[in-house]
């Protein structure tokens, strides 16, 4: 089993940016594997951020924050980032990744996650 661990959270300006990085130990990120970011804030349902392919590179964005974040990996690394700018308050959640091996935005669907990072945007 690939265990996750998110770094890179932190409190922002609105207007500003942070880069998030996920990196997976215990073994390599297979292929087959789909990686995706999902985010939760106090009192609300886990919600889909991004997600990218490990093989293909398909790559899928939440309306939310399409234009603004970009998702991408680096397969030496074993790491995929989520690159995020024009923050605002309502990006304030845990920011956690995830690995599954079918293509949703479900976060249901996904069986391995990380602990999460806080991200904080202040007005």
């Amino acid at each position: 089993q690939v265990q996750l661990s998110e770094s890179g959270g932190g409190s922002v300006q609105a207007g500003g940016s942070l880069r998030l990085s996920c990196a997976a130990s215990g073994g390599r990120v297979y292929s087959s594997s789909v990686m995706g970011w999902f985010r939760q804030a106090p009192g609300k349902e886990r919600e889909f951020v991004a997600l990218i392919r490990w093989h293909s590179g398909s790559i899928l964005y939440a309306d939310t924050v399409k234009g603004r974040f970009t998702i991408s990996k680096n397969n030496a690394e074993n790491t995929v980032y989520l690159q995020m700018n024009s923050l605002n308050t309502e990006d304030t959640a845990v920011y956690l990744c995830a690995r599954g091996s079918r293509y949703t935005t479900n976060p249901s669907e996904y069986y391995n996650w990380g602990q999460g990072t806080q991200v904080t945007v202040a007005s």
